[in-house]
């Protein structure tokens, strides 16, 4: 008698394609929670600091106020990721065609990604404000970093009209964010993006060149620890321009391996905030 020693397959009734998009999606929550647990840590830092300076820098109540507002809708987007997370897995497990099929037919998605949008375009505007800040301070006079700074700022408006049409035609009952349209929005919308950032890191590349003079005038272990090369890279916005084209071809080619690049090109971005103050 031949016993048979083969496991029982007890995983749900859906196509390979769609079960690996299941995992993509949880694993792109867990990302999330990741980049969260940095930014909290940074913007405490960010709070003390700012609570500290609020006697002798200007703008530190304000900055204090974004960053605040920042990390609040941020927290609104982690939450509300959990939450589709708990409606897609849990709630509606037996859905017809999956929980992958519920999450691209239902409207969970569209408040997350609004506040997504939310957050990455006061994080933008908090970087193209510190891209002003060094142009006006490079002896140019504010005329000179005013126009330097308008081809961005153009960018970033159409950065976000583009991404208020996602948001409209994802949320049409009979369009998803998978559909031909949204996704022709959603790719314009990261394109813009990407141009946005590189555009900035070029602009503020002039960072290097502070950074070579601060090392020549102060003791070298102070010159690292306020002006290093990974604070530059963050708030030059690269390492974003990095994953966001990683995003990009895997969303273009219809990759289910975007959704993981997505939460991670949004860390970068939003960390940047923060190490600017």
């Amino acid at each position: 008698m031949v016993n048979d020693t083969s496991t029982p397959y007890y995983g749900p009734d859906e196509d390979t394609a769609t079960i690996f998009q299941e995992h993509v999606f949880l694993a792109s929550d867990i990302i999330a929670g990741f980049g969260y647990g940095i930014q909290l840590v940074l913007y405490m830092a960010c709070v003390r600091y700012l609570w500290s300076q609020r006697h002798m820098r200007r703008h530190a109540l304000f900055l204090l106020a974004y960053t605040t507002v920042v990390f609040c809708v941020q927290t609104v987007f982690v939450g509300a990721q959990a939450l589709a997370v708990q409606r897609v897995y849990i709630d509606n497990r037996n859905y017809r065609g999956g929980p992958w099929v519920y999450f691209l037919s239902s409207e969970t998605n569209i408040f997350t990604q609004a506040t997504l949008i939310e957050v990455n375009l006061m994080s933008d505007a908090l970087v193209l404000w510190r891209c002003w800040v060094i142009w006006q301070a490079a002896a140019r006079g504010r005329w000179m970093a005013c126009l330097v700074i308008s081809v961005p700022f153009l960018m970033l408006i159409a950065f976000f009209a583009t991404g208020m049409l996602w948001l409209l035609r994802s949320s049409r009952s009979i369009l998803t964010i998978s559909a031909t349209l949204p996704r022709a929005y959603l790719l314009s919308y990261y394109a813009i993006s990407l141009s946005f950032n590189i555009v900035l890191t070029l602009l503020i590349g002039r960072l290097l060149q502070y950074r070579a003079s601060i090392m020549e005038s102060l003791p070298s272990a102070h010159a690292r620890h306020y002006l290093s090369i990974a604070t530059v890279l963050f708030e030059s916005a690269a390492l974003y321009s990095v994953f966001a084209v990683c995003f990009l071809v895997a969303y273009a080619v219809n990759n289910g391996i975007a959704l993981v690049l997505f939460d991670l090109a949004q860390v970068p971005q939003q960390i940047s905030a923060y190490l600017i103050i």
